[in-house]
């Protein structure tokens, strides 16, 4: 029963596409949509950088109007609200008249803040820093979903490994177990060491079967981070049996540290804002010209003869009367400088924050370093002892397994030994896996995930 769980094991594993740690970690970086979300991000702040130097472009409007209306007037004050008041001028008359005819307005109008301080420049820099801290996300976002990918394939390794050994532990449970069935229908052995066999067959099943689980979960956590539906996959183990080529010395250089610079990001977009606040505090030059055309259904002498219109609608639309006008300006709040200090205030205690959340994230770094340099030794120290562990508790199975077959020890004896011997065996599988494990460790710790990835071409 367990040789064609075996092949059929085999059969899936061929019918089924290898998915390498190389191509898992390409696949979730094209794939994962936290990744899309940051590059969407980015793409958007920078088209922000472009519509911010365009602000500094002079306004042209164009503007042609047709109209039918009175023009009844009178004397008094008028403002128009929120745009609601009507432009009908006319001559003022003792009572209201309903005399109309077409009118016309056409104009072309050029505004232009030429200089204000440094406030479209400061505009532009904001923007453009903005733009740069949100594509420092977007990369550490990929330099973090890199590990995350990295470290769920070593654990989906791990996985399948230990599935293997306790394949290998139920193989030789079961084969000590039909030797105990044997003696004991034979009358060579007591009843109850065929009991302790089927309770040690059953208990290496129910280990095989944990582990099998766990694989599944561990695969299911490494789907998830692929962003992509790749159906069923094998992996590829191949690499995991050598030692990946350590150096002695790993530099580091904060600079170039994803998360750092993101982090650093922030606080130059803080700064740049608090620049920004400060031009609001000086006045704002501006460039105005105006060019206008009229033309009117009512004549020039509607005032003495109110029937001196025409309902015409080319009398009113036709050009009748220009003007122009050219100008500068200068516009400045003076209130503004003691309104917007607290803002600037603010803004640069936004940067002080800013700054100590920065502290943290390279303090932890280099603490993450130090936890990297002990996991690689302690990893190292295992990946020696290992064989070592696994000779003896190898030993110590085959010596108690003769001893039994020969009537010199017990059952119980027999299945300590494979007890010290599948926990010997699951040492060694995750030993090189933990030092891959610290070597990953290692790489997210400097900011530099090559130190990890060049190992696996």
């Amino acid at each position: 029963m367990l040789t064609v769980f075996s092949l059929g094991l085999v059969y899936v594993s061929f019918s089924q596409q290898t998915l390498t740690l190389h191509d898992a970690i390409e696949l979730a970086v094209r794939n994962y949509p936290s990744i899309k979300a940051k590059n969407a991000y980015a793409q958007s702040s920078q088209n922000m950088v472009t519509e911010s130097k365009r602000e500094y472009l002079p306004n042209v409007n164009f503007s042609a109007q047709n109209f039918y209306g009175t023009i009844n007037s009178q004397y008094g004050p008028s403002y128009g609200f929120g745009g609601l008041g009507a432009a009908s001028a006319g001559p003022t008359f003792d009572k209201q008249n309903w005399n109309a005819a077409f009118g016309s307005l056409y104009l072309a109008n050029v505004n232009w803040d030429f200089f204000s301080f440094g406030k479209a420049k400061e505009k532009t820099k904001v923007a453009q820093s903005i733009a740069d801290r949100d594509m420092k996300d977007y990369d550490q976002e990929i330099f973090r979903h890199k590990v995350r990918v990295a470290s769920a394939y070593l654990n989906l390794v791990a996985a399948h490994q230990l599935n293997y050994s306790y394949q290998k532990n139920l193989a030789r449970t079961d084969s000590v177990r039909q030797l105990v069935i044997r003696r004991a229908l034979s009358g060579l052995v007591a009843g109850v060491d065929s009991s302790q066999a089927n309770a040690a067959y059953s208990g290496a099943k129910i280990l095989l079967i944990q582990s099998m689980d766990n694989e599944e979960q561990q695969k299911h956590n490494l789907s998830l981070l692929l962003g992509a539906d790749t159906g069923d996959f094998d992996i590829d183990t191949s690499f995991i049996s050598q030692m990946p080529q350590l150096q002695e010395d790993y530099h580091y250089d904060s600079t170039n540290h994803p998360v750092l610079q993101y982090y650093r990001s922030r606080i130059a977009t803080s700064n740049e804002q608090a620049k920004y606040l400060k031009t609001q505090y000086w006045p704002t030059f501006s460039l105005v010209g105006v060019v206008q055309d009229r033309g009117s259904g009512f004549g020039s002498n509607y005032a003495s003869d109110p029937g001196d219109y025409t309902h015409s609608y080319w009398d009113g639309a036709k050009p009748a009367r220009g003007n122009y006008l050219f100008g500068i300006g200068v516009t400045w709040n003076i209130t503004q400088p003691f309104r917007l200090s607290k803002s600037v205030a603010a803004q640069k205690w936004q940067s002080e924050g800013l700054q100590q959340e920065y502290n943290l994230a390279s303090d932890q770094i280099k603490t993450q370093m130090k936890i990297a340099d002990d996991k690689m030794a302690n990893a190292l120290t295992v990946y020696n002892e290992a064989p070592v562990q696994v000779k003896a508790a190898s030993d110590e199975y085959n010596q108690q397994s003769v001893l039994y077959k020969n009537g010199l020890t017990n059952m119980v004896n027999v299945t300590q030994a494979s007890y010290d011997l599948i926990r010997a065996e699951t040492d060694r599988d995750i030993a090189n896996n933990n030092v891959w494990q610290a070597l990953l460790l290692k790489a997210a710790s400097l900011g530099n995930f090559d130190i990890f990835g060049n190992q696996l071409h």
